[in-house]
């Protein structure tokens, strides 16, 4: 999933790269900032902005930093735990800073932070932070192979911590993708989900001709939300979205298929695996290209997170996908910069 088509050597607009203003072209930058205002059309059901369109933005801005970096195609290959921390409203200036932390040899880790304020006094008055997470392109030639990239050197305090952080939550992440291919999702399962469709439009196209990786997200969190009100009876916003992770192109003009199942639920968390699959319409065969585990809470009048009803696995699937989910749990909560303690674990409140 990428965006932009590096020849034009132009960014979206809003980009403010480090060091620009000067009119002297330089060494590429690791950090860019968008700006986004959030407008009534990004309003959720939850009151706010979604978690979707929120995701979109944290998407482009990776990019537009990635592409950068690395002079090439850039495509999205997985993005990390992000903590939805507050609500972004709409009206706020929302502004997503993307930093390179790290470099593989044809990866880029970077390390993406959404903050949030009233743009009256945006710039004057701190902005709220609102999330965070870490997002990993890989840079492909014309031939859709990876091509290696310039090596990332942290030179300050800071950028040696974070970069420790990037390498450290590779083999949490490693961890994680295995645990989520052992797993198998039929029709033995009897816990709430749904199934949505779309037909992916040229209005979805990225700069390389693919369904853009953020568009892809905002399904994603349409199809939990729907599952998890489903199984609530009230509207729900995502707090969590982890091991998203993209394994081949969705195509433009495809038939795609967003399933949403729930898979746990702790004290006030409901845990939803997401597994989007795509092919062409004039075909049966549907292949899996993107899947991750989203966890929604309902709130009450003061946007509090409330308990819901336990869900009670029934068959072998839903206990084996139950386990799972619990499973997950554990393996981040060993993470750098977890949010996920292991006491909370234990007395099952997520």
């Amino acid at each position: 999933m990428a965006h932009e088509n590096e020849s034009a050597r132009v960014l979206p607009a809003g980009v403010l790269p480090a060091g620009a203003g000067a009119g002297i072209p330089g060494p590429a930058s690791n950090v860019v900032t968008l700006r986004f205002l959030a407008a009534p059309m990004d309003l959720g059901h939850s009151g706010s902005v979604d978690a979707g369109t929120i995701l979109e933005w944290v998407d482009k801005a990776a990019y537009a930093v990635a592409v950068g970096w690395a002079k090439a195609y850039c495509v999205t290959a997985y993005v990390g735990n992000i903590h939805f921390a507050a609500p972004v409203e709409v009206g706020d200036m929302v502004e997503v800073e993307a930093r390179i932390v790290h470099t593989g040899r044809t990866s880029m880790h970077i390390l993406t932070t959404v903050t949030s304020g009233d743009p009256r006094t945006f710039g004057t008055v701190p902005a709220v932070a609102r999330s965070q997470c870490l997002v990993i392109f890989v840079a492909v030639g014309d031939d859709g192979k990876p091509v290696p990239v310039p090596e990332f050197v942290p030179s300050t305090p800071q950028e040696i911590q974070q970069r420790d952080y990037a390498v450290a939550r590779i083999k949490v992440r490693e961890e994680i993708s295995a645990s989520m291919k052992r797993v198998a999702y039929t029709s033995a399962g009897t816990s709430e989900s749904v199934v949505l469709r779309f037909m992916a439009a040229p209005s979805d196209v990225n700069w390389g001709g693919k369904v853009h990786g953020g568009i892809v997200m905002d399904w994603i969190d349409e199809a939990a939300y729907v599952c998890s009100t489903r199984y609530c009876g009230r509207d729900t916003v995502a707090v969590f979205s982890g091991g998203v992770r993209f394994y081949r192109p969705l195509l433009i003009g495809h038939l795609v298929e967003v399933e949403a199942r729930l898979v746990y639920t702790g004290n006030k968390g409901m845990h939803v695996a997401v597994n989007v699959r795509s092919g062409d319409p004039k075909s049966r065969e549907m292949e899996l290209t993107t899947n991750c585990m989203t966890v929604m809470v309902t709130r009450d009048e003061t946007g509090t997170a409330v308990p819901v009803r336990p869900w009670v696995p029934v068959s072998d699937e839903d206990r084996a996908l139950h386990a799972h989910a619990r499973e997950l749990i554990g393996i981040r909560a060993k993470a750098p910069g977890n949010r996920l303690p292991n006491h909370l674990l234990a007395q099952g409140q997520l």
